[in-house]
């Protein structure tokens, strides 16, 4: 049966004002001569966090070319690929951006929605954030308003469970968590937005990332034993790929029996499923390669520098690794041109093709180099380097 747009109005009206209630709790209300930042400075863990953070964040909003601080971030969570996302706009009619990408340190349970108390599942489903905990046992804390609507129907009626937080410290039993400077990051660019007037910070968590091959093939081998997933799982696909297509969020309702309802801005409902968007990479027609030179190509400051720089890179990509490999031996191949610059680049031994693609693309970032000599003449020259990446061995999977 579908909603009148009445009905959806009110729903979300009402989930506005329940979210506004909802963010005081746990401690006391600020009040409407100071902002949302003056009150979260009042308490020392959070006023640390942002004195810490802050100035980092704003440089990296810059680099990405996105305005400090987002009026509107959007959160979404992938189970089994142990990632967190957080997405930026400023205007509500704008497309969101994708800001970074935090790795989710421990799962509790395992994949399909969260049903009753003390099953350590971590939700499925369509969420926002109703808390804001400066004082958390794990660092810093955002709950989220699990059990929603739905839940509320289909789970256990005496004992769904409760208290669901992104949180710090990196251990869990049914929660999202990360570890203590990516959980300030996170705080850090919520409060701004709430401060900014985004009282509905919505959180979607999704059993996976549907545009990876083996969590889906994963997902499905669980859904073949589970048939009962499906309805539900392909609801929350269905959300996922209207947002890789259009980069808005769709509004979302629940029935009298608890399903997910999609109501989109755009005429096209997506369910087909998706593919990565391709990339364009950095190419070069080079028709002469040197296969003897003079003097090698040399990255800016050298060979240290040079090993220095991979061991940056491989400390961001490490965040990206697959939820079940936690060291990855990887080799590139690139060519340096005869005016220094690093370009056609491939992977030749990697991890799978989303992964190589996002480390062609961190590469390509490359300085300039000296190029190579040969006869006192810049010639091109071919490259082969193998190096590391590694998921820290400080940080706990389950």
């Amino acid at each position: 049966m579908m909603l009148t747009m009445n009905r959806i109005l009110l729903i979300l009206f009402t989930s506005l004002i329940f979210q506004s209630i909802s963010a005081q709790k746990g401690g006391t209300a600020y009040t409407s001569a100071s902002t949302f930042i003056d009150y979260q400075k009042a308490f020392p863990r959070a006023s640390e966090a942002m004195n810490r953070r802050e100035d980092t964040l704003q440089k990296q909003f810059a680099q990405k070319k996105l305005k400090w601080p987002a009026n509107f971030i959007y959160i979404r969570s992938f189970k089994y690929d142990s990632q967190l996302e957080i997405w930026v706009k400023n205007n509500i009619q704008d497309t969101f951006q994708l800001f970074k990408t935090y790795r989710v340190c421990a799962l509790a349970g395992t994949l399909g929605p969260k049903r009753i108390e003390g099953d350590y599942q971590v939700p499925e489903g369509f969420y926002y954030i109703n808390e804001f905990n400066p004082k958390s046992s794990y660092h810093l804390s955002l709950g989220i308003n699990y059990p929603n609507s739905s839940d509320r129907i289909l789970s256990d009626v005496q004992r769904p469970g409760g208290d669901i937080y992104i949180h710090g410290s990196c251990v869990t039993v049914g929660c999202i968590p990360v570890t203590d400077p990516q959980i300030e990051e996170i705080y850090i660019l919520s409060a701004h937005a709430k401060n900014q007037g985004q009282d509905f910070i919505p959180v979607h968590i999704f059993p996976i990332r549907f545009t990876v091959k083996r969590s889906q093939d994963y997902l499905n081998n669980l859904m073949f034993n589970n048939p009962s997933l499906k309805p539900f799982t392909e609801k929350l696909k269905e959300v996922y790929n209207y947002f890789e297509r259009f980069r808005q969020l769709p509004v979302i309702t629940t029935d009298d029996k608890g399903q997910y309802m999609v109501h989109t801005i755009h005429k096209e409902v997506i369910k087909t499923k998706l593919t990565r968007p391709s990339v364009v990479h950095r190419q070069r027609t080079i028709t002469e390669l040197a296969d003897v030179v003079h003097q090698w190509p040399e990255f800016p400051g050298g060979g240290k520098a040079f090993l220095s720089y991979l061991d940056k890179v491989g400390k961001e990509m490490s965040d990206l690794l697959p939820a079940n490999i936690t060291k990855a031996h990887v080799q590139v191949e690139f060519i340096v041109d005869k005016d220094g610059t690093p370009t056609n680049f491939k992977v030749i031994n990697g991890v799978n093709n989303d992964f190589n693609e996002d480390l062609i693309t961190r590469l390509e970032k490359m300085p300039i180099w000296k190029p190579a000599m040969l006869h006192d003449k810049a010639v091109a020259k071919k490259m082969k380097q193998s190096f590391t990446i590694e998921f820290s061995s400080s940080l706990t999977r389950h």
